[in-house]
């Protein structure tokens, strides 16, 4: 998801710096949790996984501009379950400069409204988890109506700021193309729990993983 260029202009744009830094202060703070935890060697291991599992699912995978965006299969949900809140949120944040810094630079102007809607709804997932996941659970025991309410809140939290800087941008006339967005970006819902139970499941028989540091310690505990 990428929020097209010319969409917030002008002095509009400042909104989301300001954005953008709350969700980096949220994402050091996860992160700093994250250290005291697991230790730099874990955080950073798993924060490199999921930068270059971003890049690849931006630059790779395929994605399609549609409306005031482009639908891309982000897997924000995967990460999270697979190498915790943290990681995720700084490989989707560095994902996504190194792909406007070398592939896609007239992306960079919009990079604070897309780091914004990519980490926040993010964060949302992470409070959710707390209340749709009993305490005992591990990740890998997670049933499919679990995987499809964390996916669904992501997905729909994107669907929601992208909405959100288009009107904010240019007003009613957003209304057609933002509709259209939405209804394309919501398919990834029908995929993405899936992936999850996958990648779960080859998780729970891969019992190497637990207490290696290369995944979420939540995703066996």
């Amino acid at each position: 998801m990428h929020i097209e260029p010319g969409i917030v202009t002008g002095a509009k744009i400042v909104l989301s710096y300001a954005t953008a830094a709350a969700a980096a202060t949220f994402t050091v703070k996860t992160a700093i949790a994250t250290l005291r935890e697991q230790g730099v060697g874990s955080l950073l291991a798993r924060s490199a996984m999921a930068t270059a599992a971003v890049f690849t699912f931006f630059q790779i995978l395929p994605h399609a501009p549609v409306g005031v965006s482009e639908v891309h299969l982000i897997l924000g949900s995967s990460l999270f379950l697979m190498l915790g809140a943290a990681p995720a949120a700084i490989g989707l944040a560095l994902g996504l400069l190194i792909q406007g810094l070398f592939f896609a630079p007239f992306d960079l102007p919009q990079y604070g409204m897309n780091v914004t809607t990519l980490l926040v709804p993010l964060f949302g997932l992470q409070m959710l988890a707390k209340r749709v996941i009993a305490p005992g659970t591990a990740y890998v025991d997670l049933s499919y109506r679990q995987a499809l309410a964390l996916s669904t809140a992501y997905q729909g939290g994107i669907v929601a700021w992208v909405a959100f800087w288009a009107f904010y941008g240019q007003g009613a006339a957003a209304l057609s193309s933002v509709a259209t967005f939405g209804a394309a970006y919501m398919t990834v819902v029908l995929i993405e729990p899936l992936v999850d139970l996958a990648l779960l499941a080859a998780a729970k028989r891969i019992r190497g993983l637990e207490g290696s540091g290369l995944v979420t310690p939540r995703l066996f505990a």
